[in-house]
């Protein structure tokens, strides 16, 4: 006999997306309202730690140990560019999702170190910043939204050229990586990439086509 899980699981995949009951207005607030806090979390640990992060968020971490300008602001702003190639590829609501998410994720992100002290050792800020920086990349994604940036530009270059998301997005992160070496010690560098591997590890194991519909 089939175990139940087992049934539900072949159940759901034979169910197809249409049929699937889509997010509703509340659902996708709040979720992308977690999304942020979880997201925004995990990056303040990183950049409490002095580490780095892959993508427009570490750009946007970059300059602001360069220069001193608050992260939330270099974020949203770092972003600006990428929501008419999102609004052209996605749609109307993945791009205005993915706006709000990454103002909201800006916001919570520059409150954290107001309202709260972080304070971990870089290696436990890399593992747990890195953690939660993924879990938050994964729910915004499951209700159709994104913290934009490079993610959208790989995606599409995927589609319309061919070439490998993956290998783009890993090429875009070891420049980011290098640039960092400007202001990181080459022991925080390596930090950061166990940050950078956590993130896409939650991804990896999480978000996987079939076991999820984030509809």
């Amino acid at each position: 006999m089939q175990p139940p899980s087992s049934r539900v699981e072949s159940d759901s995949a034979q169910v197809p997306a249409g049929a699937l009951p889509r997010h509703g207005l509340i659902d996708d607030i709040q979720g992308l309202c977690i999304a942020a806090i979880v997201a925004a979390l995990g990056v303040s640990i990183l950049a409490s730690g002095g580490l780095m992060a892959g993508g427009i968020t570490g750009v946007a971490l970059l300059l602001h140990y360069l220069g001193g300008w608050g992260f939330g602001l270099l974020f949203v702003l770092l972003n600006l560019p990428f929501y008419v190639l999102a609004r052209r590829r996605m749609g109307w609501e993945f791009a205005l999702k993915t706006f709000l998410a990454v103002c909201v994720t800006g916001l919570v992100a520059e409150l954290i170190p107001r309202v709260a002290t972080l304070s971990m050792h870089p290696l436990f800020a890399a593992v747990f910043g890195g953690a939660l920086a993924g879990v938050g990349i994964l729910l915004f994604i499951r209700h159709r939204a994104s913290l934009g940036g490079i993610g959208i530009v790989v995606v599409w270059l995927q589609q319309t050229r061919g070439w490998s998301a993956g290998k783009l997005q890993m090429g875009f992160d070891a420049l980011v990586m290098l640039a960092s070496l400007a202001v990181l010690s080459p022991v925080e560098v390596l930090y950061s990439l166990v940050g950078v591997a956590m993130v896409n590890l939650v991804l990896v194991f999480n978000h996987r086509p079939g076991r999820y519909m984030g509809t």
